[in-house]
């Protein structure tokens, strides 16, 4: 005997062999098999016992028939079986050889075991006879059922069980019982001798008598509902982490954990977060009452009845609250009705009792919500339909799946927080509202991505000298607060290159470099490219209803004439910015009035959904559906090509309607290089402001006339043009000549002779500049009409 085995160990013969054939182990099972002694045959090589040969002992196991020699000469022909243990640090390898000894483990219990098989075994164990009617259970299954045996004997499984999975389960028995072929089934149900559902193995096998007819079906029940529990919440977890999160946006993640808890945890879930106090932080100390704001909610009862508060609701938890008590803790709390845990919170709030005991609710579970050492709010778990209460292991499934959620709240609730500063950045670096110009009616549209957040994309109308005006549309690559900041850099840029007056291949130009500059400062010097840009500038004239424009890398724009279909304009493909050192073209095309000009980003016309010319085509067509009004153009084109959901990059759009300026509002006069004609001059310009009806602005007329054209008589080059431009609220003063060398303002010292006439209409006009032309330069002057009023 061995305290691993306290039983006499005759029944069996043992013989243990050493890696050399020598015998090391006999037992008085193996002397009675054998009659040798164990001093007659330890230490003495094993195949000596043998009569036909050493059988051949590979692997782990070998079993086989073996003739022995007796230690009185007989032959002795047994089964053998033999097993290989390997050596060890303190134990040498060896075979253990074994074989049963006749007539071995039968005795007089013999009966009472087979007659206790069935009653006595510990699986739940029922025989059905070839009618499938009831014939024996053992105990265990009377302990499932809940009836004793002698009430049911006879009756179906359908009749016994009486619901639609023991209907199921009688079919497979039938097929069973017709088909010979045992079955296995898997089912999760309460029976009737259960106080909750578990889950069950049926093994279903034909039993037979000695011929193999099969006349009957042994049915066997094996509880696994633990193993089964920990596989639905294994599987409820990889559901949360594959459903949970899949936008960033805290409303729906906050309702995706809710839908992930009903109804595999729980018949009721609301999900409360925390307001971010001043300075945009979530507060980390709680003292009741708690205010928190309804997230999300779901129901196994349509149109959640359960639900107090509605989404976006906010409401004040008191001490003995599920919501407060737990945030108060800061761990998982489980409250039932039955122990009082709900009493105070309830007394205080009366329809919310009045709501729990309508619906029956009996338990409810509050988590925090946690992330990253924040509390971001909580999640209550309600059961009213479930019967049973939550248990700890319901605790840990939902701290682990709300642990998931609150990553994802708090990535989404991040997210949103950059969002909304890099939409208030753009918002603040974008035009609030475009300017009122003689030249062009202008409206304009911009939208954020709808994931990936606010980018670089701009637009602007900016207003030039002679009543001309600059229309630019630019994206930056990239999204977030970076491309925010590069597009407000640019269009700051832009507008300081458009206010000397520069061509537009030239603002380009000097673009780029600021590009090529920022891609350095940005990548470090020798690795450009870290920021990446393109844009298109034009400029109208209202006078000559010209508009000049280049493109750096974008899209170009379309031109709707009145009366005439929409289309692309033929404009010479620029490089983008930052690529640095290739040059820009320019284009120039006449525009009647009422033309439309349609500036956009790639945003507008690429998708996934459809290629640049399908885009490009439903552009052009709801385009030339214009009507008069330039914003209900802007919001049916945004309808017409943006999916509902939003667009994957961002969209700027603007709409240009150009007007001319009458020739009757133009008057110029070609000057002879003689100072005599200055009074002429001044005379003439006095006398057209008279026919415009704008006399009272003639005194400062007259002076400003007087200096530009002395100063392009003794400065500059033939030949000199003079031309007033007007509008209702500007007058225009224009002096042009074919100099290249443009005035400077300076201040006249006292003794000085000169000076003093350019500070002079500095100071009398609204503003003044000079603009160079391809035959030279233009100094302007504006006065502003209303004024002199």
């Amino acid at each position: 005997m061995s305290p691993e085995y306290p039983f006499d160990e005759a029944e069996t013969a043992r013989a243990v062999v050493d890696d050399s054939g020598a015998l090391i182990g006999w037992n008085e099972g193996a002397r009675a098999l054998l009659g040798w002694n164990a001093a007659d045959v330890l230490g003495r090589p094993a195949v000596e016992l043998l009569t036909d040969g050493t059988p051949d002992f590979t692997g782990v196991r070998w079993d086989g028939t073996v003739t022995l020699r007796h230690r009185d000469g007989r032959p002795v022909r047994v089964w053998l079986l033999a097993h290989r243990f390997p050596a060890r640090a303190d134990d040498p390898g060896h075979w253990l050889v074994v074989t049963p000894l006749a007539g071995g483990g039968s005795g007089s219990s013999d009966g009472l075991l087979a007659a206790a098989g069935l009653v006595q075994s510990p699986c739940a164990v029922a025989v059905y006879d070839d009618r499938l009617r009831l014939r024996r259970i053992n105990d265990a299954m009377g302990d499932v059922i809940g009836l004793p045996e002698e009430r049911i004997r006879g009756l179906r499984l359908a009749e016994i069980g009486g619901g639609p999975q023991s209907t199921e389960l009688e079919q497979h028995m039938l097929r069973v019982l017709t088909s010979g072929r045992p079955q296995d089934v898997q089912m999760y149900t309460r029976s009737g001798g259960e106080s909750r559902a578990h889950a069950w193995l049926a093994r279903m096998a034909p039993v037979t008598d000695a011929e193999g007819r099969i006349r009957g079906v042994c049915l066997s029940a094996h509880d696994f509902t633990e193993n089964y529990l920990a596989r639905e919440r294994l599987q409820l977890v990889n559901e949360a982490s594959v459903r949970i999160g899949s936008t960033l946006d805290v409303i729906r993640t906050a309702q995706e954990l809710a839908e992930v808890c009903v109804p595999a945890l729980a018949d009721f879930v609301s999900v409360d977060l925390l307001d971010p106090q001043d300075g945009g932080e979530l507060p980390s100390r709680f003292s009741p009452p708690v205010g928190l704001r309804r997230a999300a909610h779901h129901s196994v009862n349509p149109g959640n009845p359960e639900a107090v508060a509605k989404p976006g609701e906010v409401q004040e938890y008191p001490t003995g609250s599920p919501q407060a008590d737990s945030l108060v803790a800061g761990h998982t709390i489980i409250g039932s009705l039955a122990g009082g845990a709900l009493d105070a919170w309830l007394a205080w709030d009366p329809a919310r009792g009045a709501r729990v005991r309508e619906l029956g609710i009996h338990s409810t579970m509050s988590v925090p919500i946690l992330a990253r050492g924040m509390t971001l709010g909580v999640a209550v778990l309600t059961r009213f339909r479930r019967p049973d209460p939550f248990t700890p292991d319901d605790v840990l499934l939902a701290e682990e799946i709300t642990a998931r959620a609150a990553v994802c709240i708090d990535n989404a609730r991040r997210f949103s927080r950059e969002r909304e500063t890099a939409l208030a950045l753009q918002r603040s670096l974008l035009p609030r509202t475009l300017p009122r110009t003689a030249a062009v009616d202008a409206a304009s549209r911009y939208l954020p991505a709808a994931r990936a957040g606010v980018g670089g994309d701009w637009f602007d109308v900016i207003p030039l000298s002679g009543m001309r005006v600059a229309m630019v549309v630019g994206d930056v690559l990239g999204h977030g607060i970076q491309a925010s900041a590069t597009m407000g850099r640019l269009r700051t840029a832009v507008r300081t290159l458009a206010d000397i007056d520069l061509a537009p291949d030239e603002l380009l130009t000097h673009l780029d470099d600021l590009v090529v500059r920022l891609s350095e400062e940005a990548g470090g010097e020798g690795n450009p490219g870290e920021v990446g840009a393109s844009c298109l500038y034009a400029v109208y004239d209202p006078v000559s209803r010209r508009c000049t424009m280049a493109r750096a890398g974008h899209p170009p724009p379309l031109v709707l004439r009145p009366n005439g279909p929409a289309r692309r304009v033929d404009l010479p493909a620029g490089p983008a910015l930052g690529l640095g050192g290739l040059p820009f073209e320019s284009a120039e095309l006449e525009l009647g009035e009422g033309s439309v000009l349609a500036f956009y980003t790639d945003g507008l016309v690429e998708s996934r959904e459809r290629d640049v010319d399908t885009g490009l085509r439903l552009l052009s067509e709801t385009l030339a559906a214009y009507s008069d009004s330039l914003d209900e153009t802007c919001d049916r084109i945004l309808h017409a090509l943006l999916p509902p959901g939003g667009t994957a990059d961002d969209v700027a759009l603007l709409l240009a309607r150009t007007r001319g300026l009458p020739a009757s509002q133009v008057a110029t006069w070609h000057i002879p290089a003689d100072p005599s004609l200055v009074a002429p001059i001044r005379k003439q310009a006095v006398e057209q402001l008279s026919r415009w009806g704008l006399s009272e602005a003639s005194f400062t007329t007259e002076l400003v006339v007087s200096e530009l054209v002395t100063n392009a008589i003794r400065y500059g080059s033939h030949p000199i043009r003079l031309r007033l431009i007007h509008d209702a609220t500007t007058l225009i003063c224009e002096v042009s000549d074919t100099s290249h060398t443009a005035p400077h303002l300076r201040r006249a010292k006292t003794w000085d002779e000169g000076g003093r006439g350019l500070l002079l209409v500095a100071q009398l006009t609204q503003r003044w500049g000079s603009r160079h032309t391809p035959e030279g330069k233009t100094i302007w002057a504006e006065l502003s009409l209303l004024d002199e009023e």
